[in-house]
């Protein structure tokens, strides 16, 4: 999964800016937004009148998590499973969805100043983060080693990063492991604004090994044209939360959406398309952290 929370400290690491702007302080990208026209139709879930009354959602998502959230090269929209499923979301509650990109460590605070409705970036459900938004649950996953097929060294576990370079994303709970994993053996952390450009620093030689979450760890190694392979099983299996703001009264209408996209079996159709099935899940819930 994006196991992401806050970060601090990241720069006691080696810390590489990479080339895109996902962990710039800007609040959102130059480009790339995804609108659907949705479902005008009346809607069997009760929303806030106040989303009602202007007939849209505004989604936040940071679009360099492939398959979950990415613009196409040369493309303007963000595409991925969480934006489909967004957007079978917005029909259920009969609104339109905009998606926007956006910085990742903007979109909580994008939620709480009311210039997005929802968050949906492969957020994981967490404890911390539950302080601040609610979730609702709507995918499991965990993390996932990738290095080049060519040379990569083997890593199953944490302890085998030791004595290597890590490329990972800035604001990840996979930044979180590997700072963790640095203060019991030497390692080097490589610690960008996006996958992206942790993708560039394996390719590139400049890292050993990344970490992403397992759905986007594969989809990484399977578009590398053979340059990259898994390395190990995935580990930290954990929910996927759609981030919303506190006491926006959108909790329960989302999570209803959810359940009824299961129950229609549009929810298992989308994860088909995007190969994510692997972690879908039954029983959505409101708040589901396990840590």
């Amino acid at each position: 999964m994006r196991l992401r929370r806050p970060v601090a400290g990241l720069a006691s690491l080696t810390i590489a800016l990479g080339l895109a702007a996902c962990g710039s302080d800007d609040s959102s990208s130059d480009s790339g937004s995804s609108e659907s026209t949705g479902s005008t139709s009346a809607s069997t879930i009760t929303v806030p009148e106040a989303i009602k009354g202007k007939g849209s959602l505004k989604i936040a998502a940071d679009a360099s998590y492939a398959p979950n959230e990415f613009i196409e090269p040369g493309g303007k929209d963000i595409v991925g499973m969480d934006v489909d499923l967004g957007k079978a979301i917005g029909e259920k509650l009969g609104l339109k969805v905009e998606f926007e990109n956006a910085t990742f460590d903007a979109i909580i605070p994008g939620l709480a100043a009311a210039k997005y409705d929802l968050g949906m970036s492969s957020f994981t459900d967490t404890k911390e983060r539950e302080q601040t938004v609610d979730f609702v649950t709507y995918f499991s996953a965990g993390t996932s080693f990738f290095v080049k097929s060519d040379g990569g060294p083997a890593v199953a576990s944490l302890e085998d990063l030791c004595g290597k370079k890590v490329a990972v994303q800035k604001g990840t709970t996979q930044a979180d492991d590997v700072q963790a994993q640095a203060k019991k053996c030497k390692l080097t952390a490589l610690v960008y604004p996006d996958q992206n450009a942790a993708n560039l620093a394996l390719k590139s030689d400049r890292a050993d090994v990344s970490l992403a979450d397992s759905p986007v760890a594969a989809y990484q190694v399977k578009q590398s044209a053979g340059a990259f392979k898994l390395s190990g099983e995935a580990y930290g299996t954990a929910p996927y939360g759609i981030a919303i703001p506190k006491d926006s009264g959108l909790a329960d209408p989302v999570l209803e959406a959810v359940k009824a996209l299961i129950a229609d079996g549009s929810y298992t159709k989308i994860l088909e398309q995007w190969g994510v099935e692997a972690g879908a899940i039954t029983d959505p819930v409101i708040n589901g952290a396990e840590s």
